[in-house]
Parts: structure tokens; sequence; C-alpha cells
């Protein structure tokens, strides 16, 4: 089973045993080692997992942006059963990426051009994909500002990025993105260095297009609690690998994976008092060497021998997979399946 939505038909974007590798003066980097995982129409995906672990580099492979030194070793990603590697996929993903697929990086003011003003930044993804004159453009420009909350949008238009607080910059890189209204909208980290209340309005304004819009969005995020209340499916990534899926409320309450359970255990909590947060001890695995067995061993309270050996993406209940080969989940959660040992 793949991370995929509940609805029937084909996957929009379906990922396929893919591995993408970073050349670098240390040695190859094997920076996602064979994940899977898909998205049906209007199901939002939450992928966590920490620094380092792969989220952002499995979105920007769907995009097409892993440039030199990395590459794609092997693997597919397909978009409506039709791959987007290859010469052929390649002519196909420049048509439909921007137009069908879209992003929102993790830092606006990075993503925008800080020499062109908002309305040009905007008008260039609707004269490119849906070949209005600039006119229409600069129109539609200002009906997509006014859409994301931002007041006056016609004199918004003619300002530059460094006229625009991080919020308001987060939400002209959301306009850019829905421009063509697409049917898969990325979000990489779309709440990062905003402060409490702007990440609360943006993630409010990703649901309410999510609804009107009717879009599929997969979510790459470290806040356990923004997956927990917006998403519909959660993978969780540890070294370049997915190991563990599941509905998000049934992988909240009965996490089966040790680095799963470890991540819930140090997210604050406001029904709880505890004099400090429980740590995840170690560090993550290096990729240039990463371990012949469990990816989490080093970490993991409970390996064994075992997991000398790499365990598989199994299932441990009807809806649900984790790669480990001793899965459990608190005493107070419904019992896992029995494991199947090397």
């Amino acid at each position: 089973m793949s991370v995929s939505a509940n609805s029937t038909g084909t996957p929009l974007l379906e990922v396929e045993k893919l591995k993408v590798e970073f050349d670098t003066r240390r040695g190859l980097v094997q920076g996602l080692r064979g994940v899977t995982l898909s998205i049906g129409r209007g199901e939002t995906l939450g992928v966590v997992g920490e620094s380092g672990s792969g989220k952002s580099v499995t979105a920007q492979a769907v995009m097409g942006l892993i440039d030199l030194p990395g590459r794609i070793a092997s693997g597919d990603i397909r978009w409506k059963g039709r791959s987007l590697l290859g010469s052929d996929g390649e002519r196909y993903a420049r048509d439909i990426r921007g137009k069908e697929v879209a992003m929102v990086f993790q830092d606006p003011m990075t993503s925008l051009n800080p020499v062109l003003k908002i309305g040009t930044q905007i008008g260039e993804v609707l004269e490119r994909h849906l070949g209005m004159t600039h006119a229409q453009a600069r129109n539609r420009a200002e009906e997509l500002l006014a859409a994301v909350g931002i007041s006056a949008p016609g004199r918004r238009l003619d300002q530059y990025p460094h006229e625009f607080s991080g919020g308001m910059r987060q939400r002209v890189m959301i306009a850019m993105a829905i421009a063509c209204e697409p049917e898969l909208l990325i979000a990489d980290e779309p709440t990062t260095a905003l402060d409490v209340t702007i990440q609360a309005q943006i993630l409010e304004l990703l649901a309410e297009l999510q609804q009107s819009l009717g879009l599929s969005v997969v979510l790459i995020t470290h806040d356990l609690g923004v997956v927990a209340g917006l998403c519909h499916r959660v993978a969780v990534m540890y070294a370049g690998q997915i190991i563990e899926t599941g509905l998000a409320e049934d992988v909240f309450e009965r996490p089966a994976h040790p680095y799963t359970q470890g991540l819930l255990r140090s997210t604050p909590r406001l029904d709880e008092v505890s004099d400090r947060l429980v740590s995840i001890e170690g560090t993550p695995p290096n990729l240039v060497t990463p371990p012949e067995g469990c990816s989490f061993q080093q970490r993991c309270p409970l390996s064994g021998e075992a997991c000398r050996k790499a365990p598989k993406l199994e299932h441990i209940r009807p809806d649900a997979e984790a790669a480990c080969w001793r899965p459990s989940v608190p005493a107070w959660a419904t019992p896992l399946m029995s494991p199947t040992f090397p």
C-alpha cells in the first residue's frame, strides 16, 4: 500500500521507489532511498520528519527541481498515470508543472524576485501557462491577491517584495501557486519564520482554498499539530525513507514506529504538564554511508538482532503501514497485527 486517497480511480500523483542522489565532496549522499507514495483528488497528505529526512527533496523531485550535483537515480514519478521522467516525460512535465501542479516554497523572500514588481511575477505565470495578454494577466493577478486576503490589491501589484511583510509575501506565493487553478498544491513548510498568528491565517487560507478550488494538497511540515488538524493522511519520513503511513488520526492515536512515537513525545501538549520535553536520543544516520539494516536502529529503544536487516513498509493494520520489525503502540491503543521477523 502507498500513501493514497480514499477516492477511486487513478491517483493524481504517484511516486514509485524514487531514489535521489547528490554527488558531494564527502561522497554520494543518498537523499531519497526508495520513496513510494501517491495522492488522490481532494486529499491532503501531510509529510513529516526531522530536517534532512527527505521531505523537501521529494517535493523538489516532483517539481523537476533536482539539479546538479543531484540526480534522480531510479524510480518513477507519474502524473495521472503518465511518467514525468525521461525525454518524453520531461516535455509533458514542462506543460503541467506550474499549471496543474504548483508549489509554495519555504521562504517567500528568496523565492520572489526582489527586482520585479509583484504584478509582473504573478502575471508571467498567467501569460506563460494560460496565454493571457499583459492586461488580462494584470486583472487576474489583482483578483488573485484579493482572493488570498491582501488589501488594496491593485496598488500592491506595483510594489516590490521588500515592501511586504513575511505573511503577505507568503500570501503572494500562494496567489502565484493557484494562479492557473492547479489540481495539486505542494506546500513546503508554508509557515516557516512566521509568527503564530500569521501561521494560523496562512493555514486557514490553504484550507479555504482547498475547499473552494477542490485542490489536492501535499503539506510538508515539522508541526505535527498542523498535520493533525488539516491532513487526511500522513507519511512519516526518516533518513530518506517513509517509515510509517496511515490515516492522520490513526497514526496520531496509535503510532506504531518508535520514531513516530518519539516525534509525538517531543511535541508540547496542552493537556499535560511536564518539566521538560522528551527528545529522541542520538542523531540521524550519515546518508553517505547509511546503515545496512533499519536506519533508526542506533536510536531505537526496541532495537534488536532483527533490526540488522532493513524492514519493508508493511501492513500493521488494514489502513496503516510501518517499516519496523517490532511495531508497537501505547497500551491503551488497539493491538497491532503480529509482526513477521526475518
